[in-house]
């Protein structure tokens, strides 16, 4: 979709910008600062957390990207603490640009750059402001996202926009394709976001209270299937929660997550069965509301399979009931 600001004049000088961000939906944003000849002073990503069976120290796709390009990076548990405050303002930053960093930024912080700094937040603010706008976007069944460019303040993402931008959902649209949208479109506004800022061409918009959402964190079993609900529903829950924090049912004990799945039947009712009923040998399950039919499946400490391949080890017949 064309942006509907126009692109705005060169860059006078490279800013002296410190960065915050830490999953690969702020890798394109940190190249775009690169490639455009600004002084990365410092990046800041949240520290290495244990991952995976062995639970070895993983650190985040910012965090492995910066240190290949040799830049300064800090990995703070918090910036509350004083001293870390005085490290921030001794960089002297002309400006801060902040992209899905993962902690709030207090007030020392925020005043420390001369430009002050700029959230890449994905979405149409004021909806879905906080830590998982994508993924709240997805499960209520919008029909469009965007990226906003937006002023920080105290409040969580309540500041002065800047630039937006809108972007479609389609039915079919899942996590991975609209967070890797969403990046890119952030990355190409931040520049003219920033050149606007500086040329004063572009004046901060006050958002408004109407329409303001909260996209709270993601919790664990917000992933669990609940048969009785419309089958569009939890079809976007697959596409909202796969791969984290993924997508599930539970039967005979065992957590079994669903990474990809279809609605056979949006508006079939109790004639199919009982919420949660398989009705057929392609493992079609009965929902409040229609049905759906899981295309993949992965069981604990194995790989993901189609469907019809997890049946052969895994039979779930018709007429059983899911729990």
């Amino acid at each position: 979709m064309a942006s509907e600001y126009p692109a705005a004049e060169g860059q006078r000088r490279p800013l002296r910008i410190a960065f915050l961000g830490s999953p690969a939906f702020a890798l394109p944003t940190l190249e775009i600062l690169l490639d455009a000849g600004h002084r990365l002073v410092a990046v800041y990503c949240q520290p290495p957390r244990p991952a995976g069976r062995g639970q070895r120290l993983q650190r985040s796709p910012v965090h492995e990207f910066a240190e290949r390009r040799g830049l300064d990076v800090r990995t703070p548990v918090r910036l509350r603490d004083e001293a870390e405050q005085s490290s921030f303002a001794a960089l002297e930053p002309d400006v801060a640009v902040v992209a899905a960093y993962g902690l709030i930024l207090p007030k020392p912080i925020l005043d420390a750059p001369r430009l002050g700094c700029l959230n890449v937040h994905a979405s149409l603010l004021p909806r879905w402001r906080g830590a998982a706008p994508i993924e709240r976007a997805l499960l209520a069944g919008d029909s469009e996202t965007g990226v906003t460019i937006m002023q920080m303040e105290e409040g969580l993402d309540t500041g002065p926009m800047l630039l937006a931008e809108r972007v479609p959902i389609e039915p079919s649209t899942t996590k991975p394709a609209l967070e890797d949208a969403l990046a890119h479109l952030g990355a190409r506004l931040l520049l003219p976001a920033l050149n606007g800022l500086l040329a004063r061409s572009l004046v901060p918009r006050p958002q408004p209270d109407e329409g303001a959402t909260y996209a709270k964190k993601l919790q664990r079993d917000e992933g669990r299937l609940a048969w009785s609900r419309p089958a569009v529903v939890l079809e976007r829950a697959v596409h909202a929660l796969t791969p984290q924090p993924g997508v599930f049912f539970v039967h005979a004990g065992e957590r079994i997550k669903v990474l990809a799945a279809d609605v056979v039947d949006a508006a079939g009712g109790d004639a199919a069965g009982a919420p949660g009923t398989v009705i057929d040998d392609r493992l079609t399950i009965a929902c409040g509301e229609g049905s759906l039919r899981p295309l993949r499946l992965q069981r604990a400490g194995r790989g993901p399979v189609d469907t019809e391949a997890f049946l052969r080890g895994y039979p779930l017949p018709p007429g059983l009931v899911l729990g």
